[in-house]
């Protein structure tokens, strides 16, 4: 009778126990986050940059220097602001860097020389990127100096095309026409000469 007992304990123990590994090998998938101690060590699904909350230095870091580089897929957007899976990619990169302790500046020089100068939101000024800081400005200046020479040139084609002034002499006489009281008007409607 015993050993039918302890089968039975055995097995209720056993069913009670069982869904408690399930449930966390569900919730466990490594896609959430997490701010637990074991949350840097989890997995991290495709997509998602790993969180680092132990160090909140490293990631003010991180933070500041993904701001300073421009995603290559949005190109409008920062590292730190794009979900990209080439931004989440470089931010993880950032990341492990900065973990090895290498400055902003040598994480900023590395992002530089592998994507060249483009990737900074605001690149140095220099011979190869000087068209990039003064050429918006030039480009405005040009677009100014085209619409004055545009709005004189109209300007002089109006006067060219405008009708000259009537003299004093010239308004009488067209004053007389209209009036009807020119001789030499009624005389070529008769036909007298």
């Amino acid at each position: 009778m015993r050993e039918p007992l302890r089968a039975l304990m055995l097995a209720s123990l056993l069913a009670v126990a069982m869904p408690a590994p399930a449930a966390s090998t569900g919730s466990g998938t490594g896609t959430d986050s997490g701010s637990g101690s074991g949350a840097a060590s989890a997995p991290v699904a495709p997509g998602v940059a790993r969180p680092n909350a132990q160090d909140p230095v490293l990631e003010q870091r991180l933070i500041a220097v993904t701001k300073e580089l421009r995603c290559l897929v949005c190109q409008n957007e920062s590292i730190a602001d794009s979900h990209a899976a080439l931004a989440i990619d470089m931010r993880n990169e950032i990341r492990e860097q900065l973990k090895s302790g290498l400055t902003d500046r040598q994480v900023l020089d590395f992002m530089v020389a592998r994507y060249g100068n483009f990737v900074r939101f605001r690149p140095p000024l220099d011979w190869t990127t000087i068209a990039l800081w003064f050429g918006p400005g030039l480009l405005l200046v040009i677009g100014l100096g085209v619409l004055v020479a545009q709005l004189r040139h109209r300007r002089t084609l109006a006067e060219a095309r405008a009708v000259p002034a009537l003299s004093d002499a010239e308004r009488a006489a067209l004053a007389s026409l209209a009036t009807g009281n020119d001789r030499t008007t009624q005389d070529d409607r008769m036909g007298n000469r």
